[in-house]
């Protein structure tokens, strides 16, 4: 379909390189008006879609990052109490009855909106990123389903509050726990996997067009040879990128075995952990910089 590929041409403008099943889980995406679940492990690119997204839509990015522990009110909304305790004070001299006092201290002027009614109060939509999930307990994933269901919120001392425009949802997950069948029943599915060869190196020449043509094939073959080592954490795209920019920065222009001492001086940007960098010695560096 024409539309897959010019949709994969306006993502790579916005600097994403996308596949062509990508681009079609995103045109369902917006044809449906269904929220699009990302899978995949940390660092292939997933929260990226959802900027490239926003980019090529002109629209609104708002985030929510998950975490362990995260509650409704931080992901919804708050009362602004010190405004309300200040209007309290000043009705005191109110004659009105006090359930219309209550009323007034309980309207939308003294709510502050967090990410999910920040995106369904936008009057054009936006593009609502629902990132790690996973990391989220059940309870409030659960407290999702109104939202992705109905594209409302209820809130007790307001009632429902319905969608100004329907946002476009974007939820990452990275894994770490099984999601509800109901949550994906909800959404559309894509799983991203690491990038194959090909497209890293276009990643890598989008993003760090400063390295030279032979420097950015060495770089994106060291890196694939890498992920197949037995690691802790695997190198993802954003390693890839900063790794490229330590080599510029360190004036390495060519990665080979006589270069280890560099290569070594650069994998702090890298290899993120204690373990899987005592597995870099300089032979290891040497043979996997020999074959690029």
């Amino acid at each position: 379909m024409n539309e897959i590929v010019d949709l994969q041409r306006r993502l790579r403008d916005a600097g994403y390189i996308a596949e062509r099943s990508l681009a079609a889980a995103l045109l369902l995406m917006l044809d449906l008006g269904r929220p699009l679940l990302l899978e995949g492990d940390a660092g292939v690119g997933k929260t990226e879609v959802a900027k490239a997204l926003a980019t090529v839509r002109g629209a609104k990015l708002i985030r929510l990052q998950c975490y362990e522990g995260l509650d409704t009110h931080a992901a919804m909304y708050e009362w602004n109490y010190q405004r309300q305790l200040l209007a309290i004070k000043l009705f005191e001299q109110d004659e009105r009855p006090v359930a219309q006092k209550e009323q007034d201290i309980f309207s939308e002027r003294y709510l502050l909106k967090r990410p999910l009614l920040e995106a369904i109060s936008c009057a054009e939509a936006p593009v609502l990123l629902i990132d790690e999930v996973d990391r989220a307990d059940e309870a409030f994933e659960a407290y999702l389903l109104e939202l992705l269901s109905d594209f409302q919120l209820s809130i007790p001392e307001l009632g429902t509050i319905r969608a100004v425009s329907r946002p476009l949802v974007v939820i990452t997950s990275n894994g770490t726990r099984e999601l509800s069948d109901a949550l994906r029943r909800r959404c559309l599915y894509q799983y991203i996997d690491y990038p194959d060869f090909e497209k890293e190196l276009a990643i890598v020449e989008i993003q760090a067009p400063d390295a030279p043509a032979q420097l950015a094939r060495q770089i994106v073959e060291f890196v694939q040879a890498v992920r197949r080592m037995d690691l802790q954490k695997k190198p993802g795209i954003a390693e890839t990128l900063d790794w490229a920019a330590a080599l510029l920065r360190l004036g390495v222009s060519t990665i080979d075995d006589e270069g280890a001492e560099r290569i070594v001086e650069s994998l702090s940007a890298l290899i993120k952990t204690r373990d899987d960098r005592a597995a870099f010695t300089r032979d290891v560096i040497a043979r996997i910089a020999a074959a690029c």
